[in-house]
């Protein structure tokens, strides 16, 4: 962590001293790739030292964070800009990785436990990533939880389009869209931890994935009987909270289900999520942004897409732990 969070201060320097376009872009995929430690690991992290649902809550608080920042960075941003050109702004992120370098040092601990440690061979590293990402029970729930995101994702890779060319309305209008998307996401990521001793994991996933179904179902009503601003957030911010109760959980069940290879599992659990919505983005709004019905439908056959994934690994587990029960009997 310590090592992506250095490498992610020395790109945002790179960033900022950057004197064409090709070499700021160039550092700018330097800290798309370093970024990803510190997320990585976090999450790693949380699940070395906790379990059941107090591993589910810290997470559920982790995506509280993620859902919000995307609304304060750019007003932070804003206010850099009143101090100078953009350089400003990658200068703040330096500082901020350097801090974060800092603390995570000093506080801390390491939590992976020294029997459990491998050397930092590539051949070895490569084939801890395939034996991860050949797993069928790893497929299933990665995809499960790219797909979900994605009925969801879809909308904020979509906004320029939405906003501007489905609904009207001008460039300084997507806040309408987007605020309440993230307070729905928030919402739900801060009910998962309130109920993650009251019922299991399991079952909130199951409740969210008939939640996400529903806001999708209801979506699509409105863009084809009612749409425009303001209804047509309705749907979205719905679909913000079932997502903010069932990724935070599917993120947990990837990496429980590599104990030694969490960090694998988290790496390859994050590719898969990241191509889905690189296709999402390049391929797939595209192809459906013809109208609000056709954004809204793809939105529900994601959801729908992700519901069925997971229901397959419920039924997969039960049934694995059934034989299991029958082996020892």
């Amino acid at each position: 962590m310590i090592a992506g969070l250095l490498g992610f201060f020395a790109a945002s320097i790179g960033c900022a001293l950057s004197t064409n376009l090709t070499m700021l872009l160039i550092f700018r995929a330097l800290q798309g790739m370093l970024v990803g430690a510190a997320t990585i690991v976090g999450r790693v992290v949380i699940r070395d030292m906790h379990a059941g649902a107090q591993a589910q809550r810290l997470m559920s608080r982790v995506m509280t964070i993620f859902a919000i920042a995307p609304v304060v960075a750019p007003i932070i941003g804003g206010w850099l800009l009143l101090i100078g050109d953009w350089p400003v702004i990658f200068l703040f992120v330096a500082g901020y990785a350097a801090v974060l370098a800092l603390v995570v040092w000093r506080v801390l601990p390491e939590t992976l436990p020294a029997a459990g440690r491998q050397p930092m061979h590539v051949g070895a590293l490569l084939a801890g990533l395939w034996v991860v990402a050949k797993d069928l029970a790893f497929e299933r729930l990665a995809f499960a939880a790219a797909a979900t995101f994605a009925g969801y994702f879809i909308y904020v890779v979509g906004a320029p389009i939405v906003i501007v060319e489905l609904l009207g309305l001008g460039e300084q209008d997507y806040w309408k869209l987007m605020a309440p998307m993230v307070m729905g996401m928030a919402g739900g990521a801060a009910i998962a931890g309130r109920l993650a001793y009251r019922l299991s994991a399991e079952e909130l996933v199951d409740r969210a994935m008939i939640g996400a179904i529903g806001a999708g179902a209801l979506n699509l009503l409105i863009a084809v009987v009612w749409p425009g601003p303001p209804q047509a957030f309705i749907g979205p911010a719905m679909l913000g909270v079932a997502v903010g109760v069932a990724f935070p959980i599917l993120q947990l069940r990837l990496l429980d289900l590599f104990p030694d290879r969490r960090g694998a599992a988290g790496s390859m659990g994050t590719f898969a999520s990241l191509m889905f919505n690189a296709a999402l983005a390049s391929v797939i709004v595209p192809l459906v942004s013809a109208s609000l019905a056709t954004v809204a439908l793809t939105g529900l056959v994601l959801v729908i897409i992700g519901a069925g994934l997971w229901r397959w690994h419920r039924i997969d587990d039960a049934e694995g732990q059934n034989s299991r029960v029958a082996m020892t009997e």
